[in-house]
């Protein structure tokens, strides 16, 4: 905003000057007029540049600043009004292309639980979190979210603690288990006792965790700064030779016109908004350019296993039938004794049957975080965990699953499992291709499932029972020769990991919002492909804005030498900084278009058998 304000302030003080020469015949006035906000500028200038050097990072502010003092001082101010409208407007162009996402953080205040009831008195009481204390008694009832931390003293219920651990299964949880804040209650209330208070508990971790990321950025060195200290001391070599030989300070001033930094400041911002433009109708939102340079060069990404790697939603696995049931027989029976329930085993189930084949059901009885008994088609039907259906030693799966006995017989079992996104793998080969040489799954499942997707996917290394903090570790540890790191996640589990990495990419078709505030790249489509496709964008858009940049260092160069030999007036050279600057400009917009290499990823995405 401030560069705008600048930009528009150069623009109007610059409009005034020309009025004032030429309309009203005040030169002196008009030259006053652009001395007085070329100090001014500069002085601004000098002050970011003091702020920039202090952090450990360098740009082209010197040679801007020596342009705008050599042209004023020598009388040619109407050259140094021409670089100060370019400069001022570069840089609003660049606040533009670095569009800040203001609300990292809102969407997890929002979320955060705001209300607990509190047991006083043998009557229900609701109180802010923050007035909770330890010790206290408090209710949860169905579908509300756990306030605190803390240990169920009666009841039982299953927990979804998918947005906390990345676990997609629902867990079932008896007195004496803990309870972690931010998980959402099942169908069954119960009555816990608190143990950390509201702001120790594991909801408030996750966002303490994200302010401390995004506190401390990873250090990156951008493209135009790269290029900064070279130019500026071939500019000033060149300079210092034309006024040492000419003896004439004018010339110093014409040689530093033509060399000021327009190329380096327009070009590569062009270049980004062009790739966030192309990103965006590939159904990818990139919220600045620094995040397209990084990605560009990422040399490792990390995924989150459950929604990001798979689809996030248990289907049915495998159905283990006993004689005289067959799996069809044994499947009808169960979705049919749950047709009425809201479980989330419970909707797989019935998805995986037609409507028209389920039984009558009648006289439903459900035992909390146990199961349920059901009359269907006039048999006594038990459907849940082991312990509630079966009597005798019977084989027990490794996954989730449910057991079904029929009149006391034992019927069999069906697991479940989450099913593997279809385009995972390819989506993997082909960051693979595009350069990337270690590919990471970050999970909160537990250590065979995560092995097992990782090995049918082709990660590089996989890394399992992980909460927040401990993605935020691995993140962290990766070598430097193998960063920038890539984060992907969808889960309000993976907001900390996003903000740490050097790229946070999040999945916000499907995943939570707090992700997606934490992300720098989001992807708007359910589709793990468009990672690749963003990599692909970025590294077109960064070859682009390279090619742009050293276009424009070599004209330049080129004038500079010209220059120096005088020929060149001070404004005149002004005006051909323009010609330089609008090749630049064109060159960097051909970043908006789509490139060879993703229109290949795109064929093979669409087509995958072809």
């Amino acid at each position: 905003m401030k560069h705008a304000i600048k930009f528009l302030l150069v623009l109007l003080l610059g409009i005034l000057a020309l009025l004032l020469e030429f309309i009203f015949h005040m030169p002196l006035a008009a030259q006053i007029v652009i001395t007085v906000i070329g100090i001014l500028i500069s002085i601004s200038m000098l002050f970011e540049m003091i702020k920039t050097l202090r952090s450990g990072k360098y740009g082209v502010d010197l040679l801007a600043i020596t342009a705008i003092i050599a042209t004023l001082a020598v009388g040619e101010y109407w050259a140094s009004i021409v670089v100060l409208i370019m400069l001022t407007g570069g840089d609003s162009l660049e606040d533009y292309a670095a569009h800040k996402a203001g609300r990292e953080l809102q969407n997890l205040l929002d979320n955060s639980p705001r209300t607990a009831h509190v047991v006083t008195n043998d009557h229900l009481v609701t109180k802010p979190v923050d007035d909770v204390t330890l010790h206290d008694q408090l209710v949860v009832k169905p579908g509300e979210v756990v306030p605190v931390d803390g240990t169920i003293l009666s009841g039982t219920s299953f927990f979804d603690e998918s947005s906390l651990t990345g676990e997609a299964n629902p867990v079932t949880k008896t007195p004496g288990d803990a309870l972690m804040s931010g998980s959402l209650n099942g169908d069954g209330a119960i009555t816990m006792q608190v143990t950390k208070l509201a702001a120790d508990s594991q909801y408030q971790t996750i966002v303490k965790l994200v302010k401390a990321s995004e506190a401390q950025p990873a250090h990156f060195v951008r493209l135009a700064d790269r290029y900064a200290i070279p130019f500026t001391l071939i500019s000033y070599i060149i300079a210092g030779l034309a006024w040492f030989i000419s003896k004439d300070p004018v010339r110093f001033a014409e040689v530093l016109v033509v060399a000021s930094p327009c190329p380096l400041i327009l070009a590569a911002p062009i270049a980004l908004v062009s790739g966030m433009s192309s990103a965006s109708r590939n159904g990818i939102i990139i919220k600045n350019g620094t995040t397209i340079e990084k990605f560009a060069e990422a040399k490792t990404i990390a995924f989150d296993k459950t929604g990001t790697l798979t689809k996030g939603v248990l289907s049915i696995d495998q159905i283990n039938s006993l004689p005289p049931y067959s799996k069809a027989q044994l499947l009808q029976l169960a979705a049919s004794a749950e047709q009425q329930s809201n479980h989330i085993l419970a909707h797989s189930l019935q998805k995986a049957v037609d409507p028209q084949k389920l039984l009558p059901v009648s006289d439903i009885q459900e035992v909390t975080g146990m199961g349920i008994t059901a009359d269907v088609a006039g048999d006594q039907v038990k459907i849940g965990r082991k312990a509630f259906v079966v009597t005798e030693a019977v084989t027990t799966p490794k996954q989730t699953a449910i057991f079904i006995s029929n009149n006391q017989h034992y019927a069999g079992f069906i697991t479940f499992s989450d099913q593997l996104r279809p385009e995972a793998q390819t989506t993997v080969s082909q960051l693979n291709n595009l350069g990337v040489q270690n590919t990471l799954m970050i999970s909160g499942d537990q250590t065979a499932t995560a092995n097992l997707v990782g090995r049918q996917i082709g990660i590089t290394k996989v890394y399992a029972e992980c909460l927040p903090k401990d993605k935020i570790a691995v993140l962290k540890e990766q070598e430097n020769h193998l960063r920038p790191v890539a984060m992907v996640g969808d889960g309000v589990n993976d907001a900390p990991s996003l903000a740490v990495a050097d790229v946070g990419i999040a999945m916000g078709a499907r995943g939570s919002t707090a992700a997606s505030e934490s992300a720098d790249i989001v992807i708007l489509k359910d589709d793990l492909g468009r990672v690749a496709r963003a990599l692909s964008i970025s590294q077109y858009t960064m070859k682009i804005a390279k090619q742009s940049v050293l276009i424009g260092i070599f004209i330049c160069i080129g004038l500079m030498l010209i220059a120096a030999t005088g020929i060149i007036p001070a404004l005149i050279g002004a005006f051909f900084q323009e010609v330089v600057d609008t090749v630049t400009i064109l060159w960097a917009l051909l970043a908006h278009r789509d490139n060879p290499t993703l229109q290949k990823l795109i064929q093979q995405q669409e087509h995958p058998n072809k």
